[in-house]
């Protein structure tokens, strides 16, 4: 098939329908899943879409239906921390394979500015998705109040304060930082700080509440640093200023394990040894913990069990299924080397 212009010719319903020796309206029916549709007449079909190299104008059949079979990923993050941070990776793997099994398609959005937010908020408002998962929003995030605006169907990785909308996946931050802190301050560390990342949203300020848990009486705010982000680099800036503020530091809870990573570098450079003078703990148990000399004592949180969940939230939601309103999953203290 070929037009003037030497570019192909799409081949249509009456292509398919004329090799296949049947109507345009079956066609449609099984294009379109119709189940009263003859073996015979679905075998035709079937060599006939292979021999025309027929493909379904999926647009249309959305327009129809006034579904996009889509659900927009969104994470609130600058671009080079969704490229180093293990979590978000597992998160969207998690949801995309949840999401393939639906036969949806995924569409990653990442927040780095205003200018993002305002680009997301019209894409969204454009109807190009039927459903989001939201991942590290902060505390009135723009973009989340863009989704519940909307009224689209939406699951948070997370519970950032002040979102109301009805889908939650989270993990107990604050119960696992203090498990974790607790198992550090056993093994006989009395100078104990913390690099605190992302306090403007829930992780972070739960992460440090559940080591101010953990210290009680001992509870020191001079051995807090607070850092932006659970990056590599933050680690490292906030370990050198807890080390100039308190040079007898002799253990750290880190924020996640990108963090610790940086953390165990400006305690290296600084010629401190890791667990013998200073131990050190993080949260998340990704390749980060396991890329570390020596090996990370972490939590393990399910990053990939967070982004399924977080999908087939929204896919019930779709189905008009009530979504439940928070659900919680499991973490797990993961004792190495480091502390």
């Amino acid at each position: 098939m070929s037009t003037t212009s030497g570019r192909p010719r799409r081949a249509t319903v009456h292509d398919v329908a004329v090799v296949a020796g049947v109507s345009r309206g079956t066609i449609s029916r099984y294009v379109n899943g119709d189940p009263y549709v003859s073996a015979s007449a679905r075998e035709a079909i079937e060599a006939a879409i292979a021999e025309v190299g027929y493909v379904p104008n999926t647009a249309a059949r959305h327009l129809v239906m006034q579904r996009t079979e889509s659900v927009a990923f969104i994470v609130h993050e600058p671009h080079s921390l969704f490229v180093e941070d293990p979590n978000i990776g597992g998160i969207l793997l998690g949801a995309n394979a949840a999401l393939s099994e639906a036969d949806h398609q995924m569409a990653v959005l990442i927040v780095d500015s205003e200018r993002d937010t305002d680009r997301v908020a019209r894409y969204l408002s454009g109807g190009s998705v039927d459903g989001a998962i939201i991942v590290s929003a902060r505390a009135n995030d723009p973009v989340a109040r863009v989704v519940e605006k909307l009224k689209i169907p939406a699951a948070f990785v997370g519970h950032p304060p002040g979102a109301s909308s009805a889908a939650f996946v989270v993990i107990d931050n604050r119960g696992s930082a203090r498990a974790i802190t607790s198992r550090l301050l056993e093994t006989g560390r009395r100078r104990v700080g913390m690099i605190a990342a992302a306090l403007d949203r829930d992780s972070g300020s739960d992460r440090l509440a559940g080591f101010t848990d953990a210290l009680g009486d001992r509870f020191d705010p001079g051995l807090i640093e607070p850092v932006p982000l659970y990056s590599y680099s933050a680690g490292r800036d906030g370990m050198t200023a807890l080390l100039e503020r308190a040079p007898d530091i002799d253990g750290v809870f880190a924020a996640s394990d990108a963090v610790a990573a940086g953390a165990m570098e400006a305690l290296r450079a600084a010629g401190r040894r890791v667990p013998i003078d200073v131990g050190v703990v993080g949260f998340d148990d990704s390749a980060w913990a396991r890329r570390t000399l020596p090996a990370l004592s972490t939590v393990r949180q399910p990053a990939e069990g967070l982004g399924r969940q977080a999908a087939a939230l929204v896919l019930a939601q779709l189905r008009g299924e009530a979504a439940p309103g928070e659900m919680l999953l499991d973490c797990e203290i993961v004792w190495r080397e480091s502390a």
